[in-house]
């Protein structure tokens, strides 16, 4: 019973608003170029919206949180857990960021591979860029980022802090060691060089 009194409020007011909206003069230029304008939203709108229920790109779903000050007590993110290590065929690298620096500070990884990196900040808001690659995220404390790249090529790769964190922000970097896929394999199957776990 309440909601008809509502409608016609809602209505009254739409007819009050256009007849408002027609009484103002705009220039035929001005009309075009509005026209344009939302004419260009609106597609950039469609295509996202095709891109989102076409090829399946939509904001991350698998959220995970970590508690940021008891890092180094939980079982994934542990001092000893940290590095690369190799699970079910799979190469995995778990990072801790904190001011000012990224633990740990030189890792080896194969080339041409599939790698899952996975960060957590021990206290601010940091961002991480490895130049040369596709592969930049933000590390929000409390929160897992996880992103999976592939190295190109062997060679030497910097990790930046790309999200200003503090005085020391200028010194926060690591180094990503790419070793061609033939040697790592060579690597991986000696005992000799630590087993799975490349630091």
């Amino acid at each position: 019973m309440q909601s008809e009194p509502l409608k016609e409020k809602c209505s009254a007011g739409l007819k009050l608003f256009c007849s408002q909206l027609q009484a103002i003069h705009i220039d035929q230029l001005e009309r075009k170029w509005i026209t344009i304008s939302l004419l260009v939203i609106g597609l950039l709108v469609g295509i996202m919206t095709l891109d989102a229920l076409v090829d399946g790109i939509n904001p991350p779903s698998k959220v995970e949180t970590i508690d940021s000050a008891s890092l180094h007590l939980s079982k994934e993110f542990a001092e000893d857990n940290l590095g690369v290590h190799v699970e079910n065929g799979k190469v995995i690298v778990r990072m801790v960021a904190g001011r000012y620096s990224f633990f740990p500070k030189q890792i080896s990884v194969p080339a041409e591979t599939p790698v899952t990196l996975r960060w957590v900040s021990m206290d601010v808001l940091h961002g991480v860029h490895i130049p040369m690659t596709n592969m930049s995220t933000m590390i929000v404390p409390g929160y897992v980022a996880e992103i999976t790249t592939t190295f190109p090529k062997p060679g030497d790769y910097p990790v930046l802090c790309n999200e200003y964190c503090g005085l020391g922000h200028n010194h926060m970097w690591s180094n990503i060691a790419v070793i061609a896929k033939e040697v790592w394999a060579t690597r991986t199957s000696t005992p000799a060089q630590g087993g799975n776990s490349h630091e």
